[in-house]
């Protein structure tokens, strides 16, 4: 995580925290495709998570299937502040897929070849996302360039996997 916390520091506005609207932190929008939910939320405050806003994410990225909830990783949460940084900060995160529960992963792996059978998304660590406004081929780009976990592109799908595992990509 050291590295990533350095990469970080090499893009522009990346998760040193900022001001939007009166609020200083780490800031995400989220829109989730599925349940159609929507979050906003100050996830980290000088420095320090925000237990609350925590518990808000591990809610909203549930397994949406099964409606399970599992803790989400915060260095996830970095790396996705830091992607929203380097396009300016302003867009939403559209989640494709958060949380999985093994149930709900078996059942995707029965249907596609695409599924890991020890898939991240079943330790709250790993998320399939698109950002509004930008191209996922960019988003792809931008989150090879961070080298902080594992990056997926799926083009034909349009999103991107980013996880917190070790650096890789497919």
């Amino acid at each position: 995580m050291g590295l990533c916390a350095g990469a970080a520091l090499l893009l522009p506005g990346a998760v040193l925290g900022r001001t939007v609207s009166g609020y200083s932190g780490k800031v995400l929008h989220f829109h989730h495709t599925h349940t159609g939910e929507r979050l906003w939320l100050v996830y980290d405050a000088s420095g320090r998570f925000d237990g609350h806003a925590l518990d808000r994410v591990n809610y909203f990225l549930r397994d949406f299937r099964t409606g399970e909830v599992h803790d989400i990783d915060p260095a996830l949460l970095d790396i996705l502040c830091s992607i929203n940084d380097t396009f300016g900060g302003a867009s939403t995160i559209e989640v494709i897929s958060g949380y999985r529960s093994a149930k709900t992963n078996a059942a995707l792996r029965a249907k596609s070849t695409g599924v890991a059978r020890r898939s991240l998304h079943m330790k709250g660590k790993a998320i399939d996302i698109r950002l509004r406004g930008v191209r996922t081929a960019s988003l792809r780009d931008c989150a090879l360039k961070m080298r902080c976990g594992g990056v997926g592109y799926y083009p034909a799908s349009n999103f991107v996997h980013v996880d917190t595992g070790r650096v890789r990509h497919w």
